[in-house]
């Protein structure tokens, strides 16, 4: 019976390591466990943080974004208008030149004209002074009978 009593202590001996063996490397695996935990959760908080921080790239450049179409539009609607000015001034312009090409045509024939009126002018002065001197000399005829 001590026999059978001394090997049952054995088998509780070498039961007893074999659960302290198991407990050492549970509680290794635990410490291993424990710090990919840590590790774990300071890249979930720096991709929190870097999430947060795409988050708000994003809203910037949405807003950028929505910026930008609203000054597309507004440039769209003044170039519109530019084109507009653009068309009315070109007309204005070729209205502008045909008026002065008429005004210098009207100006050429009047300057024709002025030139006739003149030269008639200056022959008309010639006739007034030839009948001049011609009434003088009759004059002196008829004062000298």
């Amino acid at each position: 019976q001590l026999a059978a009593q001394e090997a049952q202590l054995r088998a509780i001996k070498e039961a007893a390591e074999e659960r302290d063996r198991m407990y050492e490397e549970t509680a290794r695996k635990l410490v291993i466990v424990e710090n990919d935990l840590g590790r774990t959760e300071e890249r979930a908080e720096s991709a929190e943080i870097k999430v947060k921080q795409l988050e708000e790239q994003l809203h910037e450049v949405s807003g950028s974004l929505k910026s930008l179409e609203i000054n597309e539009v507004q440039a769209a609607s003044r170039e519109s208008t530019y084109e507009d000015t653009i068309r009315d001034l070109n007309q204005k312009l070729k209205d502008a030149q045909e008026n002065a090409t008429s005004f210098e045509e009207q100006a050429g024939q009047k300057q024709k004209n002025n030139e006739e009126l003149e030269g008639a002018l200056e022959k008309a002065k010639e006739d007034y002074n030839a009948l001049n001197r011609e009434l003088d000399a009759t004059l002196t005829d008829m004062s000298a009978m």
